[in-house]
């Protein structure tokens, strides 16, 4: 099946390792544009696609650095962003429950996992509205979530709190607003589970952590980034996707909630 996807120019955040890799290579396989951004290492983006991609730095917590970033795209050959896929974001391994969580941990989460992404989509937007029709034709942004976002994660609210946040509040607002600049634009949400990636390898060594995030999840298996990539690509696609927008997909294995107790957790003879 033909996306549609073939010239168009994509911006991928925080692609260099992970669901980004993989969805920029993806994207360059469907004949997409691919700008590549990273923070601080670009060795992984030149080692897989070499000059196919254009490959941007900035600190996105940085309203300079997105603005700079944005004025430079803007005469790149690439030419104006049609698609913007953020899907930067930190989470901090070790588990902090809020009672315990210092201010600093919780104020470095939303900014670099919520404010960021408030400058990227200022600026994506910004440049969409001053845009070729044809551009806006296929405009739209993808926000990566997580289920942490759905479900929450306890230990880890300061991710699902901006997780959440990118899912329902942004999305639903900017669905409505995007079509003020671009009438077909679209905003939609992918929320992904756990994931096998080289940041999660580590996590999931760990046979409980393995039990606990697949009990309630009926394919019991968790998802490649090239899956959730997939389904990117698809929601991109206006030849797929036209017509749907503020939309969560949840790209979990059909997860149904976070196991909360074990089973030493439980007194059955005081229930």
């Amino acid at each position: 099946m033909d996306l549609g996807l073939e010239g168009v120019h994509v911006l991928v955040t925080g692609a260099s390792g992970g669901i980004g890799l993989a969805t920029c290579k993806l994207f360059l396989e469907l004949g997409a544009r691919v700008t590549a951004h990273y923070n601080t290492s670009r060795v992984p983006l030149d080692d897989a696609f070499g000059a196919k991609v254009n490959a941007v730095q900035a600190n996105l917590k940085s309203e300079s650095d997105v603005l700079q970033m944005f004025n430079n795209l803007r005469s790149h050959d690439f030419g104006p962003i049609s698609v913007l896929v953020v899907n930067h974001g930190i989470w901090e391994t070790r588990d902090a429950p809020l009672v315990d969580m210092e201010l600093s941990q919780w104020e470095h989460t939303l900014v670099t996992n919520l404010t960021s992404s408030f400058l990227v989509v200022r600026g994506f937007l910004r440049q969409l509205r001053d845009a070729s029709e044809e551009v806006k034709a296929s405009g739209n942004i993808v926000f990566i979530g997580s289920t942490a976002g759905r479900f929450g994660e306890a230990g880890h609210a300061d991710y699902a709190a901006s997780k959440s946040a990118l899912m329902y509040g942004l999305t639903l607002s900017l669905k409505n607003e995007i079509v003020r600049i671009a009438p077909r634009g679209r905003v939609n949400t992918i929320a992904p589970g756990w994931v096998r990636t080289p940041m999660a390898e580590e996590a999931l060594k760990d046979a409980t952590v393995v039990y606990r995030s697949l009990a309630t999840t009926p394919l019991k298996r968790f998802a490649t980034a090239e899956q959730v990539a997939t389904q990117i690509a698809l929601i991109a696609s206006n030849s797929v996707s036209g017509h749907v927008t503020g939309e969560v997909i949840t790209v979990a294995g059909g997860m149904e909630g976070r196991l909360l107790n074990q089973p030493t957790d439980v007194d059955v003879n005081a229930v």
